[in-house]
């Protein structure tokens, strides 16, 4: 069973128009400590928050109710939905992240966390695995995290988030932005700015070189993931 500490935030509203839970969000703190950003999706002034944080160390945090809609998407989209923060949980993973010196891993205590606590809400609100994303995924252009150094694979081989595992020798996806941009948006990214939707993919399934430059190896990636072989 879960160990989770109640740190209740005032930070959250009602889901609106009844919109059912269908998408988990995974952030970084972007922050120096666990602490601090606790502190801040707790004070009313930040108007921001999020359901879960989890601590480098394991430890799970809840602020706000699964039921209640909790601040922590902003300005997003995903399959056509804009409120996003209507139909999500969001997940914050204590980490400096891009802010605060040099990139750092996500230590294996907070992952092992993580998979558990993914676990358990994908089951109960029967979320699918592709629909476990990053802040980055819906919010191209404006958001980064969890970064490139978030270890997707490993929530993939526990069949908690998608993954590309194919020969992708046996994939091509030609050059053509009305061709990219439409696999882009089957998988549910906003493409009103295709650069910016393509860096976004990158970021998640190819994060070695997120430059928003459409490549031989991004189409292999996005034809495999859309089921387009050659």
């Amino acid at each position: 069973m879960l160990e989770i500490i109640q740190h209740p935030s005032p930070n959250y509203g009602d889901r609106r128009d009844g919109k059912k839970i269908s998408l988990l969000i995974l952030h970084y703190t972007d922050m120096l400590s666990s602490q601090a950003a606790l502190d801040r999706m707790c004070d009313p002034s930040s108007e921001v928050s999020a359901h879960y944080l989890i601590d480098e160390d394991g430890q799970i945090h809840q602020m706000v109710d699964e039921k209640k809609r909790a601040w922590h998407a902003g300005i997003s989209f995903w399959h056509g939905e804009t409120d996003v923060n209507s139909i999500s949980i969001g997940i914050e993973l204590a980490n400096p992240g891009h802010s605060n010196g040099p990139l750092q891993s996500f230590p294996e205590k907070q992952i092992k966390s993580l998979i558990e606590l993914t676990k358990d809400i994908c089951i109960r609100h029967d979320i699918p695995i592709a629909n476990v994303i990053g802040h980055s995924d819906i919010a191209p252009g404006r958001k980064v995290d969890p970064g490139p150094l978030f270890p997707w694979k490993a929530l993939s081989k526990e069949k908690l988030a998608i993954w590309q595992n194919d020969d992708l020798s046996t994939f091509h996806m030609a050059n053509d932005e009305k061709v990219i941009a439409g696999a882009l948006a089957k998988l549910g990214y906003d493409v009103s700015d295709i650069k910016q939707a393509i860096s976004a993919f990158q970021l998640r399934f190819r994060p070695n070189k997120y430059d928003g430059e459409f490549d031989q190896e991004t189409g292999q990636i996005l034809a495999a993931l859309t089921n387009k072989k050659k």
